[in-house]
């Protein structure tokens, strides 16, 4: 199924289609976009009003509202694995994927009755499980649905779609209450409303791309009855996917959340305490204008090398947020860099880690990759918190700063074999 944007094969082997070099995604992946950004309206909408409907509508405490925090990063690294497990088992990668969207949509209703710390904990965990369980199979169709030499602009498109509606919720929830006084549960609504229809769009319009006879009949054209190969754990964890993991470990290890780059400007100044509810925007704007250019320059030179040098744009705003510099300028190149780095690192590495895979394994091993990279970072998190208080914010952040700077290189060096285009088409 491809929309008109999209060149035939006949069309892509003539040599004036090649000379001009026409950009082309599927439009599953437009599809599982616009799915991806529905959902994200939905689930950063309530994400922006979390923590003051907690504290200050529902009068819970602070420690209470870190539990949910808590909850609301790191559930959903637990299940990933077994969420690509699955839709690799029963290569059904679109209807694992649509229990996923479907469970956090329940979730939605759940927040229009709950009123408490357990029953708010209970709809946090419900919806970041559906989040676990539909990444890695979703991205297993992106992969399943593109042309292997474009996969990285085919994430870039989706990711970027993606961010519109992670940039849109909090502007929808932001307007609401500006509105509507206390309206929370209206931001409640309108979350379900985008929720249902993203789940809808995505059970009636994507297909159910099955990934293991998809990329047979790739490799043989008109075989009606491809082998289906057995599930192999060995190649989830050979040498090159051992070295992405391994790679993936030790960058996200020195990877503090945003919020934390946020607190740092807002100390510096008015401008970011002002504005601090949009900053988040900011970041997701800036990831919009990169995630196509460097999903490109990654298929182009290489994923592996821009995955890791896309870490300099992490080593930015560290760096820059404690320089003494104008606090508007030192704000906006913040948001700037982060939004660079999650472009050229977020759907590069799933991209990176379908191409380490066969399509047996490939929805487990993305969820492997995203794993790694979402239980490093709730650790450095963590560590970090500890290290703030220890020693204070500007200390802290040139510490991991400097640990960054090291990562780097280390990282490079794991990765080196996979450091050209080629290197991973041949693995």
């Amino acid at each position: 199924m491809y929309i008109s944007f999209r060149n035939s094969p006949v069309e892509e082997s003539r040599p004036s289609a090649r000379r001009r070099g026409v950009r082309t995604v599927s439009s599953t992946v437009v599809t599982l976009g616009v799915v991806s950004l529905l959902t994200d309206i939905s689930s950063e909408s309530v994400a922006a009003v979390l923590p003051l409907y907690v504290t200050g509508y529902l009068g819970l405490s602070m420690i209470a509202f870190g539990v949910l925090d808590g909850l609301y990063q790191g559930v959903s690294a637990f299940v990933r694995i077994a969420g690509g497990h699955l839709s690799d088992r029963v290569d059904q990668p679109k209807w694992v994927a649509f229990g996923g969207y479907a469970l956090a949509a329940v979730a939605r209703v759940g927040l229009l009755v709950a009123s408490g710390f357990a029953a708010i904990s209970a709809v946090v965990t419900l919806d970041r499980i559906g989040k676990g369980i539909r990444t890695a199979p979703r991205d297993a169709l992106i992969t399943a649905a593109s042309d292997p030499r474009r996969l990285a602009a085919s994430f870039g498109v989706h990711r970027m779609l993606d961010n519109v509606g992670a940039a849109l919720g909090p502007l929808i929830a932001f307007v609401i209450l500006l509105v509507i006084p206390d309206g929370f549960h209206t931001v409640f609504v309108a979350s379900l409303a985008f929720a249902v229809i993203g789940v809808v769009l995505l059970g009636l319009v994507v297909p159910n791309l099955r990934t293991r006879a998809h990329t047979a009949r790739r490799v043989a054209v008109g075989d009606p009855a491809p082998q289906r190969t057995p599930f192999d754990w060995a190649v989830v964890w050979r040498r090159p996917m051992r070295r992405l993991l391994a790679a993936a470990g030790i960058l996200g290890l020195v990877t503090i959340g945003d919020g934390f780059v946020y607190l740092v400007l807002q100390a510096r100044g008015d401008f970011a305490a002002q504005w601090f509810p949009l900053l988040y925007v900011g970041t997701n704007l800036a990831f919009l204008a990169f995630a196509i250019p460097l999903g490109r320059l990654a298929d182009r030179v290489g994923r592996a090398r821009v995955f890791v040098f896309g870490h300099l744009g992490l080593l930015a705003p560290y760096v820059v947020a404690t320089l003494a510099i104008d606090d508007i300028a030192a704000t906006l190149l913040c948001l700037v860099f982060l939004g660079a780095f999650y472009a050229a690192t977020d759907g590069v590495l799933a991209a990176l880690a379908a191409q380490l895979t066969t399509p047996q394994t490939r929805g487990t091993g993305i969820a492997a990759a995203q794993t790694v990279v979402a239980v490093s970072r709730f650790g450095a998190a963590a560590a970090f918190g500890v290290l703030w208080y220890a020693v204070g914010r500007e200390l802290s952040l040139m510490v991991v700063a400097v640990l960054l700077v090291v990562a780097i290189p280390v990282a490079a060096l794991l990765l080196r074999p996979l450091m050209v285009p080629s290197a991973v088409e041949s693995v």
